[in-house]
Order: C-alpha cells, then structure tokens, then sequence
C-alpha cells in the first residue's frame, strides 16, 4: 500500500498546498557535500542520542537560519502530552500552552506526506488570521512557519516545524528544498529508533526477569574482556566465598575447580568464533559447582556461548555469559495477591501457600498463621482441590513454576 494513500491508516488525507514561490535554480547547491555529509551523519546518529536528533535539528536549524525547529517525535492529544526536541529560545511556559491547548485549534496538521510547505501555501491568507497565529504564534515573534510531516507503517506520526520571526525574510525554495531532501532520511532514522526502542524494552524486561530470579550474569566478549555483570553477580562475587572478580577474570578458590571454570571458558569463546567464522563447531553449554570455604551450598556456575552475527564483527557485542546461582539466596516472593488472584485462593490460602512455598511445615505455617492445625489442614485440602494437585510438594513445585517466578 502506498503511503500517500488517502485511506491507509496512517497517512491522512492529502491537502492542496497553494504554489507561490519560483522554483530554485537548478545550478545553486542546496549545501556544501560536507555540510550534507554532517548534516545526514548527524540524522542517523540520531537513535543513540539522548535526547534523540538534537544534534541534527541544531545543525538544521543553523543551515536555515531559523529562530526555532522543532521534531515532535508525538503530537500531543487530550490524552497524551507531545513529546518533542526543540531547538532555539523556548520557554516551558510556551511549550505548556501549545501541549494544553493551541494543539486542538492548530491548523497547520496533516501535511500531505514527503510535502514540505508553509502555512501561507497550505492554509492561504487565513493563516494570519488564525488564533493559533494571534493568539500563540505572535506574542511569540513567530512570522514565518516552515512543515512537514512523517507517517510511518508502524503508525508513528512525526512533525518538522522551523519558524523565523517577524523581522527575518521568508522561507525559500531552497529551504524547503534542504528539508525535503533530508525528509527521507530523517524518516528512515525514526524507523530505526522505534525497531532500537522495542529491542531496548524487550532487552529491559528479561535483564529484569533475570535479576529478580536472583540469578547472576557476567558477559564477555570474544576476545575474553568482561562487557557487564548484573547486580546479583556482583552480589556472589563481593563475597569472595569460593568464587571472586580479578579484573576480568573469574577466580576460584579450588585449584582444581578454577581450571576447570577458565576451561570452560575458553571453550565456549572457541565455539562461538568457530560458529562465527564458520568453521566447524557449534554452541556450547556447560555447567560446574564452586565449593565454598564457608561452608555453604554450592554455587552453580553455566557457561553458554552465544551465536554471532554473519554480517558483523563488534569487540563489544557478548560472545559468553557466565550464569551465577546461589542456592541459598531468596528469591523475590511474588505477592500474597498475586498468588490469590492467579489460583482463584481466599486470602488465607494464598497465605498458607506462600508459607509452604518458603520452606515452612504445615504445622510451622499454622503457628505463623495464628491458627489451629486442623484449621490450616482445612484450607490446605482447599488449596488441592483448586490447583488440582493431591500433595504438598506438588503445591510448592507448580507455585515456583508458575508465571510467579517471573513477577
């Protein structure tokens, strides 16, 4: 489908744009090629700034000599507020005003897509008479404005404004024809944003189911220097009870064990470079206990080697990740209510759930409860007929493996 489209989802109905100005001359250079190498540079830098493009929108707004430019990365609604980087003298006063209210009354909306015009040649001369322009605009020194709009196929609306003032000349064919030209690259970077964002939330949410199982990670890269290590690792490490950090290596305390672990290492590197480079071999996993002097459990150490990619070699991209477990941690506890909701329980059976769940025996679980054996046995029998288990142990195991554990 195309995107100019009238009844595509995302692109809205095109308007006329009235023509007023002559074409520039085909010999006059809309910008130096270092001005545009920068300039496209500078776009799709965009996605890894923060906040987004303000690079590019400055040097956008030096290249047109404007007072402001404006991305508006979302439109504000009357249920959401904009979300826009905004380049020159601006005031949150200003910005309040336009997100509240002169959004709604703003007929400068819905260029026609890949269009850039201005408001006298989408509008005419109501432009000046609009409120937007006396009541907003003007008190502003806001003369001459500049748009166009990006409509993308994931349903995101972005909008390029540039102003000058009332002192300053008028827009120019060349002007429009400089953000014309980079329209299609600005568009192109906002795709890219939105894929790195979704990456970025999706990445978030398992790091986050990680660290609440309590389970450690370290990753390495391919040439064996540790990228990152997450909070639980750094927990186990800061220990140093069998198993500690020097510099980027993992030491042990067993002689025996750290052999074995640097071993392991070292073969899951080898495995991923084979499997990058094609060479034979394939991703490996394997997994060895650390003793611990003090005494406790030991530590369960897994170490995976990741697939790379064909199409590119990064000396920071992981090539291992090294997961740490300590039997003895807690995990997080999923709440009382979460667990009454999920298994359809009342509140005292969640509550007798959860006890069991940590290790507690019937009887230990009815004195914490404050009640009488029989009367925990009773919600216990209740427990089993909603779950539909017929023991306690298989309680405990469908409540640690249960969507809980991921809460």
């Amino acid at each position: 489908m195309a995107l100019n489209n009238a009844t595509s989802p995302y692109t809205p109905a095109r308007r006329t744009v009235r023509r007023t100005t002559m074409p520039r001359a085909a010999s006059e250079p809309l910008l130096e090629l270092q001005q545009v190498s920068d300039l496209i540079g500078a776009i799709y830098e965009g996605p890894t700034e923060n906040p987004p493009w303000q690079h590019a929108v400055q040097m956008l707004r030096e290249q047109l000599c404007a007072t402001h430019v404006t991305l508006m990365l979302r439109p504000p609604s009357a249920d959401t507020s904009a979300v826009m980087i905004n380049t020159g003298p601006v005031t949150q006063q200003g910005i309040e005003s336009y997100d509240s209210h002169f959004f709604a009354i703003d007929p400068f909306v819905g260029l026609p897509e890949g269009e850039v015009v201005t408001a006298e040649e989408l509008i005419g001369s109501q432009w000046l008479k609009s409120a937007v322009y006396q009541e907003y605009l003007k008190p502003l020194d806001v003369r001459h404005l500049l748009g166009a709009d990006i409509y993308t196929r994931d349903g995101i609306e972005c909008r390029l404004r540039v102003t000058r003032s009332h002192a300053d000349p008028a827009f120019t064919e060349r002007d429009k024809a400089l953000c014309k030209f980079i329209l299609p690259h600005l568009k192109r970077s906002i795709q890219l944003h939105a894929r790195l964002d979704s990456l970025e939330s999706e990445r978030s949410l398992f790091a986050g189911t990680v660290n609440r199982m309590l389970m450690g990670t370290l990753s390495y890269a391919q040439d064996g220097s540790l990228i990152k290590l997450n909070s639980e690792a750094q927990r186990i490490l800061g220990e140093k009870d069998g198993l500690w950090l020097s510099g980027d290596t993992l030491c042990v305390e067993s002689s025996q064990e750290g052999r074995d672990l640097q071993r392991m290492i070292r073969n899951a590197l080898n495995s991923t470079h084979a499997a990058h480079t094609g060479d034979e071999g394939s991703a490996m996993v394997e997994a060895i206990s650390i003793s611990r002097p003090s005494g406790r459990a030991k530590l369960g150490v897994l170490i995976r080697s990741l697939p790379q990619s064909r199409w590119i070699d990064s000396l920071q991209r992981p090539a291992v990740v090294v997961f740490l477990r300590d039997p003895e941690s807690n995990a997080v506890q999923p709440s009382q209510e979460q667990v009454q909701r999920l298994f359809g329980l009342t509140r005292m059976e969640s509550q007798l759930a959860m006890l069991l769940t940590e290790g507690q025996t019937l009887d230990e679980a009815a004195e914490t409860m404050g009640v009488r054996r029989n009367t925990a046995r009773t919600h216990l029998r209740s427990i089993f007929c909603k779950t539909g288990v017929t023991r306690q142990t298989m309680l405990v195991r469908l409540l640690l493996n249960s969507v809980l554990s991921l809460s």
